[in-house]
């Protein structure tokens, strides 16, 4: 019996796009009247617009796709603190939380914290087109001192030989980066945010472990000492950094050290308070942190630290639909609205690693790409104002 042979066409698929106004995340001005011609997931041509004899796109204003450098994509947002979730229920949660990141223009995440590492099954389920959503960067779970900040549902590690252990059982599940805790922080109880907690020679040890893998690394780290040890001991970027002195930027600069403020995070906490669920301790710890947080992220700005953005999503009231309030907190500390596109996109990819594809509007790259009615470089808010949301070449949002 002669064996049966099957052929697939493939069919290169084709989008034209004209932008009236072009931010591509790399100039500090942007282009007008623009063609963008894009051939399955690559941006194949940008030029002055002409007409073609093909469907093209007509959007006001085009930006790169933003990134989210801090998510926590299991936890759900909006509940009373004491609330419980059933795995069954964060997985649907997750699902919703990954639709949202694609319709708020979001369409990389990178995830720093998640239990079982159960992150890494939900970009398996992305890359096979089970469920939508954006492009996934993925800490697993994150490692911490015994009893540190995270400890529930993190891998507990003391010593430089039980960091050595925790680190390539790490690497062993697949993940993307290592994420690690260099101080106490708001959302555990009975740590205090401005503990340092581990050592820099602990740390040196899971940053080398990573970099010799190709991992890049994060660690949270909120108070002064735990940021010192950190940036000793080499780590890639600091997650919130409420505070930072001279020493710690000019560590940073040196270092090419990234900064992901999460204003978002304390702002969210206070915004709602007590009253509306958030546990007492998280409230009375975050008021604490959050003038310095502030100051802080304005020193590192006007010192030129390379900053991506993040929101630490998942955490009391800090939706996973709200990128753009992390844009609008870091407009009010007056930063240019230019740079805070590039925040968002190209630094962002530079702080993931993933620069060479991502993060920009230039020929060759992935055709990630947020159309929007109102230019955002007139009011940051713009960003909100979504019409459609281009992801791998495929329009995976329109709003008409």
């Amino acid at each position: 019996m002669g064996q049966l042979q099957y052929t697939r066409s493939l069919v290169m698929t084709k989008l034209f796009v004209h932008a009236k106004l072009l931010i591509d995340g790399i100039n500090d001005t942007p282009k007008f009247d623009q063609l963008i011609s894009i051939e399955d997931d690559k941006i194949k041509a940008i030029e002055d617009y002409h007409e073609i004899q093909e469907d093209v796109i007509e959007v006001n204003t085009i930006t790169p796709g933003f990134f989210n450098c801090h998510v926590h994509i299991l936890y759900p947002v909006g509940f009373d603190s004491k609330k419980e979730f059933s795995l069954i229920e964060k997985i649907f949660y997750a699902q919703k939380h990954c639709k949202e990141y694609l319709q708020s223009g979001v369409t990389f995440i990178r995830v720093v914290g998640t239990e079982e590492n159960y992150d890494l099954q939900i970009k398996e389920a992305l890359q096979n087109d089970v469920i939508q959503g954006p492009h996934m960067y993925c800490a697993g779970k994150v490692i911490c001192m015994t009893g540190g900040h995270g400890w529930q549902e993190g891998i507990e590690a003391d010593g430089k030989d039980g960091c050595l252990k925790a680190v390539r059982t790490q690497l062993k599940s697949g993940v993307d980066l290592i994420k690690m805790m260099a101080t106490g922080g708001v959302m555990t109880k009975g740590v205090e945010p401005g503990n340092a907690q581990f050592s820099v020679e602990e740390m040196k040890v899971m940053i080398e472990e990573a970099h010799k893998a190709g991992r890049k690394t994060a660690t949270h780290a909120q108070g002064l000492q735990g940021i010192k040890n950190a940036l000793y001991a080499g780590i890639d970027s600091i997650e919130h950094g409420c505070f930072l002195d001279e020493e710690c930027l000019e560590l940073m600069k040196k270092q090419n050290t990234f900064l992901v403020p999460t204003l978002c995070a304390p702002q969210c906490i206070i915004d709602k308070g007590i009253e509306n669920g958030v546990a007492k301790y998280a409230v009375t710890k975050t008021l604490k942190v959050k003038d310095a947080h502030v100051e802080s992220v304005k020193k590192a700005y006007e010192k030129g630290i390379q900053i991506a953005l993040g929101t630490d999503a998942g955490t009391p009231f800090n939706y996973h639909n709200n990128t753009a309030y992390e844009m609008e907190l870091l407009a009010r500390l007056n930063i240019p609205n230019m740079d805070i596109l590039k925040i968002a996109t190209i630094n962002s990819a530079r702080c993931v690693g993933v620069e060479k594809d991502y993060g920009s509007i230039e020929v060759g790259k992935q055709a990630d790409l947020v159309c929007l009615e109102e230019n955002p470089l007139e009011n940051i808010s713009n960003v909100r104002k979504i019409n459609k949301v281009i992801q791998s070449g495929k329009i995976v949002v329109e709003n008409n």
